[in-house]
């Protein structure tokens, strides 16, 4: 199995190439979909209230992601608390759908890859990129306002430096279609290499 990262920051295209290399037969994993389904566990739940408090957690049991988004956006120990909790969590999910799936190629959606050193996890990496005033247009236009998309990106690695890690790259700039032009023609050779 040829275990693929794909990273990239906020607003940058990641998903579009996930359904693109998906499309092409990979076997996929977003870990913000194992993100959420972590955080409706009550045993995780617990964990996150004991770390940022009751105020996180609503009266019916749900998490209240505005109020953790403002909490860890705002304190960057808190902020990696909260990763140090659940990205074990995640990975041990994303091991355990590889084991059942066993697909010959495998790419795993994932923001913080370097950020936080898992590229060993992972046979090669995959940096998505397009430049930021790109991204935060395209964040605006799902309804994420400048000033929230630019905490976030700002707990990120620059983008170039991300792009400078990766063994590959896939520019989202352009169109869509020019997107999956180069999404094809990578799966082309990481399927050989697998």
């Amino acid at each position: 199995m040829l275990r693929v990262g794909l990273t990239g920051n906020f607003g940058m295209g990641k998903s579009l190439v996930r359904k693109a290399f998906k499309d092409l037969g990979a076997y996929t994993l977003d870990a913000d979909e194992i993100v959420g389904q972590l955080l409706k566990d009550p045993i995780v739940l617990q964990k996150i209230s004991h770390i940022l408090g009751p105020d996180v957690i609503s009266p019916d049991g749900v998490l209240l992601k505005d109020v953790v988004a403002d909490k860890i956006f705002r304190d960057e120990t808190l902020r990696m608390t909260i990763e140090d909790l659940l990205h074990p969590l995640v990975f041990g999910r994303v091991d355990e759908l590889l084991r059942q799936a066993a697909p010959e190629v495998a790419v795993v959606e994932a923001t913080l890859i370097f950020e936080r050193g898992h590229e060993g996890r992972f046979d090669l990496t995959v940096a998505v990129i397009t430049d930021e005033d790109t991204a935060l247009e395209r964040l605006a236009g799902t309804g994420i306002d400048r000033d929230e998309a630019l905490k976030r990106l700002l707990c990120q690695m620059p983008t170039r430096e991300k792009a400078g890690r990766a063994d590959f790259i896939v520019d989202n700039s352009g169109t869509p279609d020019a997107t999956v032009q180069q999404v094809r023609d990578l799966y082309k050779k990481l399927t050989k290499t697998a």
